[in-house]
Formats: structure tokens, sequence, C-alpha cells
């Protein structure tokens, strides 16, 4: 099958500007997220890591592409942007769906394009061999956004504005339902390691659902436990990119 030309313009945000030859950290958001969530990632990894952010179709300036369904389409479509990125240092980082994606991703980076990431950072998400049935795609608006805001995913501002709910609803559910079908295929596990950001009080991870990604690499893992919930990471961002930073330069000249 001929994969589509890949436009990486409209694929890909570059906020900040990074020293020439730096490592390069690829972001994945979470269901109903876009790149514009990791601007701070960015702001504070420049100029020693380039950050580059993907928009996933359906949303913001792309709100009038179609959505991609599933985790494999996206992330089969992720590979083909960021595959010419492995000229240099690549890690990957997802949070919750963008967690799945990035371990998809990743899977095709060592088996296609035969680039080894240097770490796959995953947050908020339980091992991909650790399924649970869940349906809140199918609930009707008024659940599903009861749903986002009992995970504090989006500013509460912004959930009480009716024109933004009006456009940003079929990408929330269109995300809700891939993470919630994704089904993990059985195959050989990652050359990378792996480093699992995690909240002790998510409801959508426990700490042992969320260790469980150590199965899935021969190249080590380690597990980082915050307090908080579904969102940990908004605040305790400092601690993370200190960890993120330091995996990604260890071992690197200066």
């Amino acid at each position: 099958m001929t994969t589509p030309r890949i436009d990486r313009g409209l694929w890909t945000r570059t906020y900040h500007p990074a020293d020439p030859g730096a490592a390069r950290l690829v972001c994945l958001p979470h269901a109903g997220g876009s790149a514009t969530f990791f601007f701070p990632v960015s702001r504070a990894l420049s100029p020693g890591i380039e950050v580059v952010a993907i928009q996933y179709p359906g949303r913001q300036d792309r709100r009038r592409e179609p959505l991609v369904p599933g985790v494999p389409e996206l992330a089969r479509l992720v590979f083909e942007v960021v595959r010419p990125f492995t000229d240099r240092p690549l890690a990957l980082f997802g949070h919750s769906l963008g967690a799945s994606v990035a371990f998809e991703v990743a899977r095709l980076l060592e088996r296609d394009a035969g680039a080894v990431p240097v770490r796959l950072f995953v947050s908020g998400r339980r091992a991909p061999s650790r399924h649970r049935q869940e349906t809140v795609h199918l609930l009707d608006d008024a659940g599903l956004l009861a749903d986002v805001r009992r995970l504090s995913g989006t500013d509460a501002a912004i959930l009480g504005d009716e024109d933004f709910l009006r456009m940003a609803l079929p990408s929330i559910r269109n995300d809700y339902r891939a993470a919630e079908t994704y089904s993990y295929v059985p195959g050989p596990p990652l050359a990378c390691p792996i480093t699992v950001f995690t909240g002790d009080d998510d409801p959508k991870t426990t700490t042992g659902e969320a260790a469980a990604w150590g199965e899935h690499t021969t190249g080590g893992s380690e597990l980082e436990v915050f307090a908080g919930g579904h969102f940990f990471l908004t605040e305790h961002q400092p601690e993370i990119l200190r960890t993120i930073a330091e995996r990604m330069t260890a071992g690197r000249p200066d």
C-alpha cells in the first residue's frame, strides 16, 4: 500500500530555536489535546533540546481535516512525519493517548526504519499489555465532558465556552475512542529504554499498570510516581523536564 504524501508543516510545531545538532524530542498530545500543550516544554528545554510538537488533524488550525480514527493509523502517519528526524538523536514523549501513539511510533522506527530512539517517555498511561474495557467515548456529550472535567485535562473556562465546545467535541470524542479501543498486538519488545511518569491518584492508570511498561523493552525502564491525578504533569513540570533533559543528554559530548 502506498503511503500518502505527508505535509510535515501541518503536523509539526517547533516553537523555540535549538542549538545546532541538538537532540530532538517529539511530543504527542493527549486525547483532545493539541501541539500547544507542549509550548512550555519547548520553552524550558530550549536551546539544548529541540522540541517538536505534533499537531493531530481535526483541531485548531487543522480542524477542517478528517480525524484519524485509531492509534495504529495515527502512529503510521506520525512515523512518516518523524522518520527524517532520525538524522539526530531522537526521543519520543507522549501523555495518555499520546503515550500509546508514541509507543507504536517507536515500534515502527525500530522495525521499519532501523532507528532506535534514545528513549521513550510515557506519561499518564498504562502499559500496552494492560487492557481495560472503557466506553466513555459512547456517552452523550454531557457524559463525555464530565469525564474531561473529572480528569482536569481542559481549562474550566474553556469548557464553559459553547463555541469552543462545538468545535472541540468531535476531536475529543474521536480521541477517546482511539484511546479506549486501542488493542496491543504482541510483538518484539523495544530496544530503547523507557521512562514512565504516573500520578498516584490517576483514575486511568494504577502504579502497577504503569510499571508494566518495563515488559515492553529490553533497554531497561524506570518509573517515577508523582502526587496527583491524570494531569499530574502540569503540577510537576520542573521535575519531569529535569528527568527528560538528564536522560536525553546523558553520555552526549559537551
